[in-house]
């Protein structure tokens, strides 16, 4: 499958003051799409995978800048982490036969 290509449009005014501070339109799309995957990561919307591949970052440095960012990269409720919990506990009792 190709790629779709998403645009957005800057004021000019805006766009030369970006650039005046060094921001190239590569790196505008850069960030932006970074943004774009860490928030469709922290809402639930993509994978870390997946996340990670809109972002063009590595799955690691991707987890890296999530945790830049203060998003976690596991976001267990209650309920799901006492369930690991008695699973870990559980594997724990079996290995130690």
């Amino acid at each position: 499958m190709g790629n779709v290509q998403a645009v957005i449009d800057i004021p000019e005014e805006l766009y030369l003051s970006l650039s005046a501070s060094g921001l190239t339109k590569e790196r505008i799309a850069n960030e932006s799409r970074k943004l774009l995957a860490l928030n469709c990561f922290k809402e639930k919307v993509l994978s870390l995978g997946r996340a990670a591949e809109l972002s063009g970052l590595s799955k690691w440095d991707f987890i890296e800048y999530l945790s830049e960012n203060e998003v976690p990269v596991v976001d267990y409720d209650q309920d799901e982490i006492r369930r690991e919990f008695k699973t870990s506990d559980m594997l724990s009792k079996r290995l130690k036969k």
